[in-house]
């Protein structure tokens, strides 16, 4: 009897630990909304003639590391949603204009199409499985969390940028 109720007890924990992490659609699409909110922060506090600048030769510029993120936002969304993406691997973050103004529009378009296609998917479509660029087999909900830590990952190196140029990053945003 007392393992009958130690492995009963052992199930209701690992349910309670899953919907702890567990997400739904519209948590996501927020999350992803103050996300894009919070990368527009990092542009607009970074002067307009320093979004080329690096911290070392052999690094991204500021610019860069953000439309990095632009292309992998594409890509991941597009293989998630089983479409095409409007912007061929890569085509971001290798644009001649990184002026300001052009980059804060491609990284706006990348996470409005990351938004759009959260939008379009279903709660059952989150536990469907994706083949992640020819090598991760997971299911979507694991690839919009790889995507999410990816964005997050890059823009806080973009924190290193602002601290060189002189410049304080935006306070942090997790609400």
């Amino acid at each position: 009897m007392k393992t009958n109720n130690i492995l009963l007890a052992m199930a209701f924990m690992v349910m309670a630990i899953t919907n702890i992490n567990a997400q739904n659609l519209s948590d996501m699409i927020a999350d992803w909304e103050r996300a894009k909110a919070y990368t527009l922060e990092y542009m607009e506090t970074m002067p307009d003639d320093k979004f080329d600048f690096k911290a070392t030769p052999e690094v991204r510029s500021f610019a860069q590391q953000l439309l990095h993120i632009t292309d992998a936002n594409y890509g991941f969304m597009a293989a998630i949603t089983g479409t095409e993406s409007p912007v061929g691997f890569g085509e971001s973050e290798k644009t001649m204009d990184t002026s300001k103004a052009n980059v804060i529009e491609l990284v706006n378009a990348g996470y409005d199409y990351v938004i759009t296609g959260l939008k379009n998917l279903s709660e059952d479509q989150l536990s469907e499985s994706v083949n992640l660029f020819g090598q991760f087999e997971m299911t979507k909900a694991k690839a919009l969390d790889k995507m999410f830590e990816h964005q997050t990952h890059h823009r806080g190196q973009a924190t290193i940028y602002l601290r060189l140029a002189g410049v304080k990053p935006p306070n942090e945003k997790l609400f």
